[in-house]
């Protein structure tokens, strides 16, 4: 049986300011109104043979994971397990974790390996050329899917092919290449001999697990000791940190593609893209005659060949060529086209300098919800809270704040310091500093509340829990 793989643990720099650690791009809808997430879990749809669908993610984003198959009415159960990795420790790791996972189930698992967060157009081609791969994976090889290029991309790496595969129609990997220059890569696009490296990857777990353990046998042997103590958490497996943590951050095509002799390479015929960059979403969207994409409330005048994204307001735009400009409710990014790219280096300096807006949009997911930062001021801050049918904060309380509620949609359950109450919209209740404090809803529509925050400091590091539904 066929068992997809999707890795969700990437972070997404390139395109800050929509996607950002807290909530990287594959879970943002970019793809025609839907999550990347959501459009690889769609793009299996009709597969025959499909075995449960299973997803590698960082431990902070489970939440996002599981919401996102909740709301295509899919357990986490039901569609596998969601393997949660407590550090990045890049693909050869996390791919071996869940190799062991589906061995332990069945012994002749083949696994389909998808990032979370590509786009391609044509789930026909893609899905023969996973028949193929399947077809030839039987036969103890690693295959790799090559997509066949369209011009002479420098932010891909290549693959050269070689022979003929016995099977189906693959070719022997006659060589792995990084991402070259513009005249390598056109090179490369005459000589016709070359495809773009994909990331994903079919192969039986036993195959790659043999070859990771020959050829990176410390990987392995970290990865098996973790996946000896993995924990069972509801929906999740659990990674021990300590194991894991000492593994080796490796990719797999570093840690055996490129030294392995079993790799084959099935070439794919589609528009596709990684989506690693606003020039690369610039070129995969539909544009105006200006040759500008534009996403939002967007008015421009005399713009070319420029990405226009705005998702809070009016943005207005004169006279701007090769520019990417991208707006969120707390930060706005303006670059030219070309540098992109570099979009990873200005995060890195948010970094340095501990800017929130770095890892967190104004608006922020929880597992029980959402909220927004309204106003934020010298000892006070504004917050609009949405709580999801039959969820729940944390019991929990604060050193050193004070809140005030008002519910202005639904009907909340309050407990404070041992009173239990229920306020209805327009009916609001003070929650003092130090006290414990829990917001419950048992309603079957959203709960919405007003929250001002008084107090000396107003961080999310002031919450100590005492109980929480989610495990946190």
């Amino acid at each position: 049986m066929l068992y997809p793989v999707i890795l969700a643990g990437g972070i997404g720099t390139r395109l800050w300011p929509l996607s950002r650690s807290a909530m990287p791009k594959q879970f943002v809808a970019i793809a025609a109104g839907q999550s990347l997430l959501e459009s690889t879990l769609n793009r299996l749809h009709g597969l025959q043979g499909l075995g449960p669908v299973n997803i590698v993610c960082n431990i902070d984003h489970r939440f996002l994971v599981a919401q996102q198959l909740e709301q295509r009415k899919q357990s986490a159960r039901k569609s596998g397990f969601i393997l949660l990795e407590p550090v990045s420790r890049n693909t050869a790791p996390a791919i071996a974790l869940a190799a062991m996972t589906a061995f332990q189930q069945d012994v002749d698992a083949s696994l389909l390996v998808l990032p979370a967060d590509h786009l391609i157009s044509d789930n026909a081609a893609f899905q023969s050329a996973v028949k193929t791969g399947y077809l030839i994976a039987q036969q103890d090889s690693l295959v790799t899917f090559g997509i066949v290029p369209t011009g002479p991309e420098t932010g891909y790496g290549y693959i050269k092919r070689g022979d003929s595969h016995k099977v189906g129609k693959g070719f022997e990997v006659a060589k792995f290449v990084e991402k070259p220059d513009l005249a390598r890569a056109q090179a490369y696009l005459a000589s016709g001999e070359y495809c773009w490296n994909s990331g994903m990857f079919l192969f039986k777990a036993k195959s790659y697990l043999s070859e990771l353990e020959r050829l990176a046998p410390d990987i392995y042997s970290h990865c098996e000791c973790a996946f000896k103590e993995l924990e069972r958490d509801i929906d999740f497996l659990r990674i021990p940190e300590k194991h894991f943590e000492e593994c080796r951050s490796e990719s797999i095509d570093y840690a055996v593609m490129e030294k392995t002799n079993r790799a084959v390479m099935v070439p794919l015929e589609t528009n596709w893209s990684d989506l690693g960059s606003w020039d690369a979403m610039w070129k995969q969207g539909e544009k105006d005659i200006q040759g500008n994409m534009i996403t939002g409330d967007v008015f421009q005048i005399g713009a070319r060949n420029s990405y226009l994204h705005s998702t809070s307001r009016l943005l207005a735009v004169l006279g701007l060529d090769n520019t990417v400009v991208v707006e969120t409710p707390d930060a706005v990014l303006v670059a030219e086209k070309q540098q992109a790219q570099q979009v990873k280096m200005l995060v890195q300096e948010l970094g340095a300098q501990r800017r929130k807006e770095k890892d967190h949009h104004s608006l922020v997911y929880r597992p029980w919800g959402m909220f927004e930062s309204l106003a934020q001021g010298s000892g006070f801050q504004v917050k609009h809270i949405v709580v999801n049918p039959g969820s729940a904060i944390s019991l929990q309380r604060h050193q050193h704040r004070s809140e005030h509620w008002t519910v202005v949609k639904g009907k909340a359950s309050i407990y404070i310091d041992g009173r239990e109450f229920c306020l209805e919209e327009n009916e609001s209740t003070f929650v003092p500093q130090g006290s414990r404090h829990r917001l419950s809803n048992h309603g079957e529509l959203a709960v919405e509340i007003i929250e001002v925050q008084v107090g000396e400091y107003l961080g999310e590091d002031d919450i100590e829990r005492f109980e929480d539904l989610y495990g946190r």
